[in-house]
């Protein structure tokens, strides 16, 4: 599956001063729920989704992890990777009331958070509204009572920005706590290998590769212009990253457009029961996010993108909301049917639901052993 940067009209708000932002993310949230309601699971591999031959693994364990396995991986490849891997179907109701129970601590501490999903959000904590005395010490405290509250754990990057904030949560994943402090941001990135990027897919690091580009460092070196002839759209985004840059705001109320992925085939397909095939893995992944992201639309676009690099798109609108899996799936095969047979093969099939309705949330009471001796007001350092 293909990631893309930020193009969001909504995301490129920018900020005012220096800001102190907190990203926070489950680990393998909901393996570790499975784990954590199932003590015979712990310590073994464990994948959620569906293990038939359609099947796609939504998450894993890190003991999963250990071989290979991955989110957005067929289950049957993920099988042969880890042949005693135990496989759970999703619950998402339950993952919903555990990211509920989540995001009132985060709101606890701050009104300023950005849900991405049921496991990870932005938070902006530039406002000291407990007295606490540090960005990292907020962070700190999230993260024990994520672990006091569900038993589950939490990885938090604290830094001057969303971009810094989300690459160093991964820094030290599970269980980790990374801080990237202001004047250290574009030094950390020029280490980073491409691929750890948001925005940056398998293909993307690629064509870097090709390019000379491994890390960080190499792609700053690249100019404004350089970058728009290879990445047309995504090198502003890339330019700014490569420096550590990312003027994007923290938005509570940012209204999410749409919910999708898509697959570039690593060979060119050019037959009705192929892309069939290619589609129901698609359908269950992009369910699985649909689901995680606790999103509701009635729009459902097929995307396809033929060796000739012409885009199709074909969309479907119901009278109300999707109201589940197969609702969903029923829409999208129609419109690829309509679309058969092609005229050229296809290198790339997305999937997206918009026309979405917005969720909000309410913040809990303080607790006092988590004030500070003045809990008013105030700019956060680091």
């Amino acid at each position: 599956m293909s990631a893309q940067p930020p193009t969001d009209p909504d995301e490129e708000e920018t900020t005012s001063g220096l800001r102190k932002v907190i990203h926070i993310d489950m680990d393998a949230f909901f393996a570790s729920v499975e784990q954590r309601d199932n003590p015979e699971l712990r310590g073994k591999p464990v994948a959620v989704g569906g293990s038939s031959a359609r099947g796609v693994v939504a998450a894993a364990s890190y003991e999963a992890r250990v071989f290979g396995v991955r989110s957005a991986m067929p289950s049957v490849r993920a099988v042969r990777l880890c042949p005693e891997l135990i496989f759970c179907r999703p619950r998402f109701d339950v993952y919903k009331v555990v990211s509920q129970q989540i995001r009132r601590i985060f709101l606890h501490f701050t009104p300023h958070v950005e849900p991405l999903s049921l496991d990870e959000a932005y938070l902006d904590v530039t406002d000291d509204l407990r007295g606490i005395g540090s960005a990292t010490r907020i962070a700190e405290l999230i993260r024990a009572r994520i672990k006091a509250e569900t038993g589950l754990t939490a990885s938090a990057g604290v830094s001057y920005n969303k971009f810094l904030a989300k690459i160093a949560s991964d820094q030290n994943k599970p269980d980790g706590l990374c801080v990237i402090r202001p004047g250290e941001g574009a030094a950390f990135v020029a280490k980073l290998p491409v691929k750890r990027f948001h925005g940056v897919g398998p293909r993307g690091a690629e064509k870097m590769t090709a390019l000379g580009i491994e890390t960080g460092g190499d792609l700053a070196q690249r100019d404004l212009a350089f970058l728009r002839q290879h990445f047309g759209s995504q090198a502003d985004y890339l330019y700014r990253a490569a420096r550590g840059i990312d003027l994007r705001r923290v938005r509570a109320d940012r209204p999410r457009k749409s919910v999708g992925g898509e697959r570039t085939f690593e060979r060119d397909i050019a037959t009705g029961p192929a892309l069939r095939e290619v589609l129901e893995r698609i359908i269950s992944l992009v369910w699985e996010r649909i689901e995680r992201s606790g999103a509701r639309g009635r729009t459902v676009t097929l995307k396809l993108k033929d060796t000739g690099f012409r885009t199709i798109t074909r969309a479907k609108s119901l009278p109300g909301p999707v109201a589940d899996e197969a609702q969903f799936a029923e829409a999208a095969r129609g419109l690829l049917d309509a679309l058969l047979p092609l005229e050229q093969p296809v290198r790339l099939m997305g999937l997206t639901l918009s026309a979405l309705e917005g969720e909000a949330g309410a913040p809990v009471p303080a607790r006092a052993d988590e004030t500070g001796p003045n809990p008013a007001q105030g700019s956060l350092p680091f």
